[in-house]
This record gives structure tokens, sequence and C-alpha cells, in this order.
């Protein structure tokens, strides 16, 4: 399992600076070349941020965005170089269309998945991820947590418990959980709502994040 992971590490961070080497390939001016290269380089720190959990962001619209949006800002570049330099030599031209060729294959492929995701998650199979639940106040435990799934889907469990020994109603208020509230999943690909709440189980509170459509 480990070692997979690296894997799909190493494969996330290669996608990201993709674009960044493709527009190393074709740049001809170093003003642009750097400002361009710059941009594109922060974008992928963005993405690769979303990608370790860094920054708390759908992924699956994170990675559609960023190959939409970095095949544009390349063509800016390459029209704004056009501008201020004379007709490029002839061996930039198979640099060129390379670049686009594999720009538009890493986006397809991104859409495909994307779209691929997006159906499967109509299933309801998998449970929001451990940050749909919301930071513990001071003072409130957890004593246990993990996923259950029914009819209706998946949803994370998280039982808690008061360290300063307060009733299960006052933990709930504590934890401003007394009515149910839900916020979007993603942005494109995930339209989904995730809910989260907390109930009373007769001993603790339990805390739950679900999906709402």
């Amino acid at each position: 399992m480990e070692v997979v992971h690296h894997m799909w590490t190493v494969l996330g961070i290669l996608f990201a600076v993709a674009p960044v080497v493709v527009w190393m390939t074709i740049a001809r001016t170093r003003p642009i070349g750097f400002a361009i290269g710059g941009a594109l380089l922060a974008g992928g720190g963005v993405l690769i941020s979303v990608q370790q959990g860094w920054i708390d962001a759908p992924r699956p619209d994170a990675h559609l965005v960023y190959t939409a949006l970095a095949p544009l800002l390349i063509a800016c570049g390459a029209g704004l170089e056009g501008r201020h330099e004379s007709s490029p030599p002839p061996e930039w031209i198979p640099r060129r269309n390379g670049a686009i060729g594999f720009l538009g294959t890493q986006f397809a492929l991104t859409l495909v998945v994307g779209l691929l995701y997006a159906l499967m998650i109509t299933e309801g199979s998998d449970a929001p991820s451990a940050r749909a639940v919301p930071p513990l106040p001071p003072g409130i435990t957890v004593v246990d947590e993990g996923t259950n799934c029914g009819s209706g889907g998946c949803w994370r469990v998280v039982t808690v418990t008061s360290e300063d020994g307060l009733s299960r109603p006052e933990i709930i208020r504590k934890l401003d959980l007394q009515q149910e509230t839900c916020r979007p999943s993603g942005w494109l690909l995930d339209w989904r709502d995730v809910c989260v709440g907390a109930r009373d189980n007769g001993k603790n509170v339990a805390i739950y994040a679900g999906w709402g459509y």
C-alpha cells in the first residue's frame, strides 16, 4: 500500500510539472518565458498542495481546472512572444506541435477520468473524507471513529466525549452542531453536498458526515 501511495505521489507531481517542462521547450524570450514559467510553476505548486492534502480542495476539480488553464496560459505566452519576436526558426515548429499534442492529450485524459469519477460518485459507495468532520474544541476527545454504509450511501462517524464532564446536549452545543449543516463538496465534477451533524447515541455524542443530494 505504501508503494502504491508513493507511486501516485510521484505521478501527481509529474502531472503538475509537465506544463512547465512543455513551456520550457517552446519559450523563446527570457522576460515572457520566466513570467509564464513562474505562473505555471505556482499553479503546479498549488495543485501539488491539493494532492498532498495541504490545501483543502476537491482534487478532481483542481486537476481539471489546472489542465484547462495551463494550455491557455502557454498559448498566451506564445502569442506574446510572437508579437515581440521575428518568425520562429524551423526547428521550433515541431516542438510547438509536440507541445500542443501533449497538452491536448493531458487535458483529454483528465476530462475522461473526471467524467468517470463523476459517474462513480453517484453510487455513493464512498464516505466523506476525515476533513469533513470539523475540528474538535478543547476538552472534547475522540472515543471511536469509522465509516458506515447503508441503503442511503456511506457516512463517516466520529464518537466523542467530554473530558470536562459536560452532558451530551452540552457537548453538542459546544460543537455548534445543534442542526445539520451542508456545504458543497466540489466545484465542477463533484456536485454533492457534505452534510455534518451530531446526535446523542445514549452514551456519547456521534458526529456524522454524509452526502446530501
